[in-house]
């Protein structure tokens, strides 16, 4: 740190110097060659005159006092008009300093209040002006990236409002037919009542993912942790998604290591999988295919999920996990997405230390999660690991 500032150190040591110097040199030529030599008789002549006229001295005694108090004293004189010199010379240095203070504080302001134009400051500041500039790039970013969640905040109201909407008014419409036509038969009213649970259950599934983002926001850490066996939690999902691969004539492709154990809350990590599943199933074209692959990594698990179908725009890849980002409005109501469940899912990954990511290549597109591996390997061998933490089937 010391290192940046070695032209403001040494241009604060060069003015000291330099008026020191001044002061010095100014104070010996006022002395030799002003007083002594220019105005010697001059002085001297004052200083009688008002020793005779004002404190009524003869021109004897007067004499006498000159020589005594000013000639005999040149060196103090020479010393205390030095150091008077000097005091000045310092309070010009200062107030070039205080011209740099008052430069940063300028500039402090500009980077709070106008963050369009760079900052300047003198050569001796270059520092100070980097630090500045770099605040205010970050300060620029910072309020980019406000405004583009105000602007997803806004766009998710939308989408939300709307997707609220359609299901509540078919569960209104449906219950309003059940109750004001008797002449329904059995079978239209087993339709429309099955037609109206349906509606009402998409309408939960899009509250609890808000209540979920919401929660998993205010409480910041996972639950329990306690070692998962990961083979076994995700061969059990893959057998619960079977109907609705089967739904869409999906083919589905598992290679899973087995013994892969991570140390974790088992509920939020199902519910990682699970998200990741419905948004590949949701995502993929009919008759296409998922791909579930699980590997030990070194020292971490990593969990690969593949589907084949509707392709993610390169520029989104890194966006889709954002808590208020949702891809374009025509995608989302085919899938009937509410555009929260990547951004769950990320947030429970990262908070077990571990990392999820979207690639695609235009026809196949991966989430990749990774997850640090349990360590103990009497429980990652050993029996009771074998079951640990594998979330009930529902």
């Amino acid at each position: 740190m010391d290192g940046k500032y070695t032209r403001l150190k040494l241009k604060m040591l060069l003015l000291v110097v330099l008026g020191t110097v001044i002061a010095g040199a100014l104070g010996i030529f006022l002395l030799e060659v002003v007083i002594d030599e220019v105005l010697q008789n001059p002085v001297a002549r004052l200083f009688q005159w008002a020793a005779v006229v004002l404190f009524g001295q003869s021109e004897e005694g007067a004499e006498q006092l000159y020589e005594r108090y000013i000639r005999a004293n040149k060196q103090e004189i020479l010393t205390v008009a030095t150091m008077v010199l000097m005091l000045i010379a310092f309070y010009i240095a200062m107030g070039r300093f205080t011209r740099w203070l008052d430069d940063i504080r300028t500039a402090t302001r500009q980077v709070v209040a106008d963050h369009s134009r760079p900052v300047a400051l003198p050569r001796e500041l270059a520092p100070i002006q980097a630090d500045l500039n770099a605040i205010q790039a970050q300060l620029r970013e910072r309020e980019a990236a406000a405004r583009e969640s105000e602007q997803r905040k806004g766009d998710l109201v939308a989408f939300l409002a709307h997707d609220l909407k359609t299901p509540l008014t078919s569960v209104v419409g449906y219950l309003t037919l059940l109750r004001d036509d008797p002449g329904l038969t059995a079978e239209q009213r087993a339709k429309y009542t099955g037609i109206a649970l349906d509606k009402a259950q998409r309408l939960e599934e899009l509250l609890g993912e808000f209540f979920d983002i919401t929660r998993m926001d205010l409480e910041g850490e996972p639950g329990e942790r306690r070692p998962i066996q990961l083979s076994m939690l995700l061969e059990q999902l893959t057998d619960e998604f079977y109907p609705l691969f089967a739904e869409k004539e999906l083919r589905c492709s598992v290679e899973i290591e087995h013994h892969l154990v991570v140390l974790g809350d088992p509920d939020k990590l199902a519910r990682v999988f699970d998200n990741v599943l419905r948004n590949a199933v949701s995502y993929s074209a009919p008759g296409g295919r998922v791909d579930i692959l699980a590997r030990a990594d070194g020292a971490r698990a990593e969990i690969t999920i593949r589907n084949e179908g509707l392709e993610i725009p390169e520029g989104e890849l890194a966006n889709i996990f954002e808590k208020f980002y949702r891809l374009d409005a025509v995608r989302s109501s085919r899938t009937g997405g509410a555009g929260l469940g990547l951004a769950i899912a990320r947030e429970i990954v990262e908070s077990h230390g571990g990392s999820i990511r979207a690639e695609s290549n235009g026809r196949l597109t991966s989430f990749v999660i990774s997850l640090p591996l349990y360590q103990d390997e009497e429980d990652r061998h050993g029996g009771h690991a074998d079951r640990a933490g594998v979330p009930e089937s529902k």
